[in-house]
């Protein structure tokens, strides 16, 4: 998916990174290993094996895609937010997106990446996104289901990222995390509010429910077995907990919240375990999940041609970013003079 060469031109903003040579000596292994093995952090000019460097690229730069596409389905809800209040909370979650778009681009570009090449992927659609973002938003009680529940399983998949081997992933993902909370959070108190409402909107919000757990279970990725990624990126440090792991987590922090909320969540398997002390659950349907993923979705074509319709409508906004900025280093280059 990207190129084996990181010599590649500094994106605009970003300094230069001496990146270490890559050529793998069983010194420079053995040191790598050994830090890896201490918990230790992982930087940019630190000598690492080029596939710890290329898993690292393909998940931050996925990771950064499904943020910024997963601005979409939310910014068509801020002109029709039901009050000012509403409005007001969407535009800031919608904001912090592009925020967490920009911070983990950055953390891509100190591996040797380029964000032009990053964009490429997303835009010919070579690189993934979460499969989430391709489904239909089609009332207000979808979006609070989406901070509940889709932000509530980024939650529990991005905390342990705050640990990840490599420096700059994790530490974007401290302030990524506390943001995430707050969309977590304003999610479930909207809904709460609808909840006490008329039975139209109580009917809204159950309807909603319904059509996103499921969804938000495959999120977590394939079961551990059919994984391709996961044994190897635990290894190193990158992925701290497994799948199917993250995905009970989420499944035992969520059954009590939407007790309290007054939902019932779709699956008549889902009960407790009392010798596991956890909650069984029914069977996700792998094969929509992988349908999605590969570019069938309902929202696939949709979502990527205005993503790509937005960059390109901003091109003479970099442009003229572009200018200034050699138009200041200009006048610089001339003061010093």
């Amino acid at each position: 998916m990207y190129t084996q060469s990181f010599n590649v031109p500094d994106s605009p903003g970003l300094k230069s990174v001496p990146l270490a040579p890559s050529t793998e000596s069983a010194e420079s292994q053995a040191r790598f290993d050994n830090k890896i093995d201490a918990d230790g952090k992982i930087e940019p000019q630190d000598w690492m094996p080029d596939a710890y460097r290329k898993t690292l690229v393909r998940q931050i730069s996925q990771h950064a895609h499904s943020e910024i596409v997963g601005m979409l389905p939310e910014g068509n809800w801020i002109s029709r937010a039901p009050s000012l209040k509403r409005k007001a909370i969407l535009i800031a979650k919608v904001q912090d997106e592009g925020g967490h778009g920009l911070y983990l681009y950055s953390a891509a570009e100190t591996l040797g990446t380029s964000r032009d090449q990053m964009l490429e992927g997303l835009h010919s659609g070579k690189a993934k996104y979460s499969s989430i973002f391709n489904y239909p938003t089609l009332n207000w009680a979808d979006m609070g289901v989406v901070g509940w529940l889709v932000d509530g399983a980024a939650i529990m998949n991005q905390i342990p990222l705050c640990r990840c081997s490599y420096g700059p992933y994790a530490r974007a993902m401290i302030r990524v995390c506390k943001e995430e909370s707050f969309h977590q959070r304003q999610g479930y108190e909207a809904l709460l509010v609808m909840m006490q409402g008329t039975a139209e909107q109580k009917a809204m919000v159950q309807d909603a429910v319904n059509r996103w757990w499921w969804k938000c279970l495959a999120m977590f990725g394939p079961p551990d077995a059919d994984s391709p990624h996961s044994a190897q990126a635990m290894r190193w440090g990158i992925k701290r907990i497994s799948n199917d792991d993250l995905r009970q987590k989420f499944v035992d922090a969520t059954v009590p919240q939407a007790k309290v909320l007054g939902v019932t969540l779709p699956d008549p398997d889902l009960k407790w375990n009392e010798e596991r002390q956890h909650h069984d659950y029914g069977q996700i349907d792998w094969d929509e999940f992988w349908s999605t993923v590969n570019g069938n979705g309902p929202c696939n074509k949709e979502r990527l041609a205005t993503r790509v319709k937005a960059h390109n409508d901003g091109q003479w906004v970099r442009n003229a970013a572009l200018a200034y900025s050699r138009k200041q280093q200009t006048q610089a280059t001339k003061e010093a003079a």
